[in-house]
């Protein structure tokens, strides 16, 4: 039986990545500081949830407790290591950005150091859609120049990028670093757009829409990322040969077993058509708030997920309209609305 580690399994992404693992046979031993960010209660559940598995156990800490990351490595020895347990959240980087530094770059340098003292068999790890920044060349190519962040969280995250092509090339160990695409599904994130959303219209408060509604998101389903993430654990990159044996669509290094993958639903849906959906799904109209664009936010993100294709033959396609459905569904039934 295969052994993941995954970090940050009580946390949205992580507890539906260990679930699809858990279904499909492998061993998971999670890792998570359970922190206050938003309701530690949900976060319980879904690990009380995976905890139904014998197959899986969890450990209950910080990235930047080092010691205990390591005794919990090595009590388990994994073949392989995913790394999603991360501050999240573009706007609260605004408020709180040293808890960026010490979760996102102290953290994981703590997680590689697992990697490379383990030797494990394939590390990958999460990066964003917000690494982007301000390119404007659309869709969002994984080749693409990626230099101009806007915000800490970005920052944080091209941080973990460069430091993973770091270690890669010197220690040998292979890694995929996967770029999200604004994520949303079943057990969502109270801080995430649909969630508010949803929550504030069944309650008759107002929805706080920026730009005016001009902007647009590759909105990708948590199921169809985590399957994608599924699949490109048994992908693991090979250092070429040259430069040469690389193909133009690849964004694997010419001097290291490393490879940046973007796992997105390749679909630019507008705001507004988002808001428009999820009045549908609830049966009820929005009370609209409209704004201004708000400081280090992006009009736009659109993945391109050529490479994910070419790699492991998937690419993300749930409709955003069923998506929402689902989530409104799931929530009236998880919070009695």
């Amino acid at each position: 039986m295969r052994k993941v580690l995954v970090t940050g399994t009580a946390g949205f992404i992580g507890y539906h990545l260990a679930q699809l693992l858990l279904n499909e046979g492998f061993q998971v031993h999670g890792y998570d500081g359970m922190t206050d960010y938003y309701d530690v209660a949900l976060k319980r559940r879904r690990h009380a949830m995976l905890l139904q598995n014998p197959h899986f156990a969890a450990t209950e800490g910080m990235l930047e407790d080092q010691a205990l990351l390591d005794r919990t490595a090595d009590a388990f020895e994994p073949d392989v290591i995913v790394h999603l347990a991360a501050q999240a959240g573009v706007r609260y980087s605004l408020e709180n950005p040293r808890s960026y530094i010490d979760s996102n770059v102290v953290g994981t340098f703590n997680v590689m150091e697992v990697a490379r003292r383990l030797e494990v068999q394939h590390l990958l790890m999460a990066s964003t859609s917000s690494v982007y920044g301000a390119n404007e060349k659309m869709p969002f190519a994984e080749t693409d120049k990626a230099d101009e962040q806007l915000t800490i969280y970005a920052a944080t995250k091209k941080a973990n990028e460069v430091m993973g092509h770091c270690y890669a090339h010197l220690w040998g160990i292979p890694t995929t670093m996967f770029r999200f695409f604004t994520v949303y599904g079943n057990w969502g994130r109270p801080d995430l757009a649909l969630f508010k959303f949803v929550d504030a219209i069944l309650d008759d408060r107002p929805i706080d829409i920026y730009n005016h509604g001009e902007m647009y998101r590759d909105f990708t389903h948590v199921e169809d990322l985590v399957r994608g993430i599924r699949l490109l654990i048994d992908a693991p990159p090979e250092r070429p040969a040259s430069a040469a044996d690389i193909p133009e669509w690849d964004s694997l290094s010419p001097v290291a077993a490393y490879r940046i993958v973007n796992i997105g639903n390749s679909d630019k849906v507008k705001l507004l058509d988002f808001v428009d959906a999820i009045e549908e799904a609830i049966g009820k109209p929005a009370i609209r708030n409209y704004m201004e664009m708000q400081k280090g936010d992006v009009p736009a993100t659109w993945a391109d997920a050529t490479l994910l294709q070419n790699l492991v033959g998937y690419r993300p396609q749930t409709d955003f309209k069923d998506g929402i459905a689902r989530f409104v569904a799931w929530f009236r039934d998880y919070y009695g609305k």
